[in-house]
């Protein structure tokens, strides 16, 4: 099990993991807020490099991914075009972290904020943890 922790009250990241939903036909993901208990737990239990996050974690096989390296490796395993990003990996961490940064630094601004977590339907609640 792949587990995604994402910002909850974020409109771009609850908008991605809709998409990933629609994306994961086999179902590989779970995902948490970051802002819940179990969030909050799984990222004291495989912290990830660099400090606390903000946005989104994929934890996979007891480590923590973040930033471009967490996308790219979501990517790879959604259905469609989408593994195409892998490409991507060609570039150094450093530039594109860079471009991840610029978009996760001003997502509210962009995109806006939730007044409260996401709360899934009863369809997609076991794919939610906590």
């Amino acid at each position: 099990m792949e587990i995604i922790v994402f910002d909850g009250v974020c409109t771009l990241c609850n908008s991605a993991v809709n998409f990933i939903i629609d994306h994961d036909p086999q179902n590989r993901f779970r995902f948490v807020a970051l802002q819940s208990k179990t969030g909050r737990e799984l990222l004291s239990r495989y912290p990830p490099a660099g400090g606390p996050v903000d946005s989104i974690v994929l934890i996979k096989e007891g480590r923590s991914y973040v930033k471009s390296d967490a996308a790219l490796a979501i990517a790879r395993q959604l259905s469609g075009a989408w593994p195409g990003l892998a490409v991507f990996r060609i570039l150094p961490r450093f530039l594109r972290d860079f471009g991840y940064d610029l978009i996760a630094r001003n997502r509210y601004r962009f995109f806006g904020r939730e007044d409260a977590c996401r709360i899934p339907t009863p369809a997609l609640k076991a794919r939610f943890l906590e």
